[in-house]
């Protein structure tokens, strides 16, 4: 029996105000510990990270689903992906509108099609045929994600616009049979032009997952994620020996020389072995295992805890 692991991240940032820091907290430690006892009764590693970031969907503070920022147009358009390491099999969606959770669409994507990505209209449809309710758009529009539209049209029009607010929540994970997954889901980047997609259902760049290797989630910025696979590269480092850490440092050194992006990643592999890297300011995470919490937000900060 494998030492069940998750490990969730709240999407890179560049910095998370005072008030909200407790609320970020406690939304990740929720995700950590609702996916860590999905695995713990048994569950697959696919089943606990899409409960993992379900929960971070439904959680306003987070630039997914119920908090996803907002598109030019004032509109959300979210992405997702999922994919689980047995087998490779996969499933994406991107620009989805009306729907609450985008993984669990993903989800059914890779378990019900024989495609790995569906987009748009497309999208809709196959959520509507498959009994996923469309809820109205205006329902996922949050105050704070349209002052947050105007601050940065208003920072564009002086020139001052810092495309740092880099929010994806996903998680990675490794069950008790030894199989791991990985999810991430978006709203992707605030005054985006409709239609945008970034890295986030990109199977290899928002994640990956292969049970030979391990699992990984990213975050940043998603031009430059998807420049450089950033999640196939970190497992490539991986794949030529370098530990979990020294792979996700070389590979977010690489982008961050190359490109200019920053960002953040979460990994894991089979052993149970985790590790969470991230060049932006902050990246709040929470990693649950033989009964631990671990959690953080800034570099400086880590807490570990007993799990209830």
């Amino acid at each position: 029996m494998n030492s069940a692991v998750i490990v969730v991240h709240g999407g890179g940032a560049s910095s998370i105000s005072k008030d909200r820091k407790e609320r970020v907290r406690q939304g990740i430690v929720k995700a950590a510990t609702v996916g860590y006892n999905i695995l713990k009764e048994g569950g697959s590693a696919v089943d606990a990270v899409e409960g993992a970031v379900v929960v971070l969907e439904d959680d306003a503070e987070f630039n997914a689903g119920h908090g996803s920022v907002l598109n030019e147009n004032g509109e959300v358009e979210m992405d997702a992906s999922i994919m689980n390491g047995k087998d490779l099999s996969a499933g994406a969606v991107s620009a989805v509108r009306c729907v609450a959770n985008p993984i669990k669409l993903a989800r059914l994507v890779m378990e019900k099609t024989h495609h790995c990505f569906l987009t748009d209209q497309g999208a809709a449809k196959f959520a509507a045929d498959n009994g996923i309710p469309a809820i109205p758009g205006e329902q996922l529009v949050t105050e704070r994600n349209k002052k947050r539209l105007e601050k940065e049209k208003h920072e564009k029009c002086a020139q001052k616009s810092d495309p740092q607010n880099l929010g994806t929540v996903g998680a990675v994970a490794v069950d008790c049979r030894g199989n791991v997954a990985y999810a991430t889901s978006t709203g992707g980047i605030v005054n985006k032009m409709p239609g945008r997609v970034g890295d986030t259902p990109c199977i290899g760049s928002g994640g990956y997952a292969d049970n030979d290797i391990g699992a990984i989630s990213t975050t940043g910025h998603g031009e430059s994620i998807l420049k450089v696979n950033l999640a196939r590269l970190t497992l490539f480092h991986v794949e030529q020996g370098k530990t979990l850490e020294e792979a996700a440092e070389a590979s977010l050194g690489y982008m961050k020389s190359k490109v200019k992006g920053v960002g953040g990643v979460i990994v894991v592999n089979k052993a149970g072995d985790w590790a969470v890297k991230w060049t932006s300011a902050s990246m709040p995470w929470a990693a649950a295992k033989d009964g631990k919490l671990h959690s953080g937000i800034d570099l400086s900060d880590t807490s570990i805890t007993d799990l209830p």
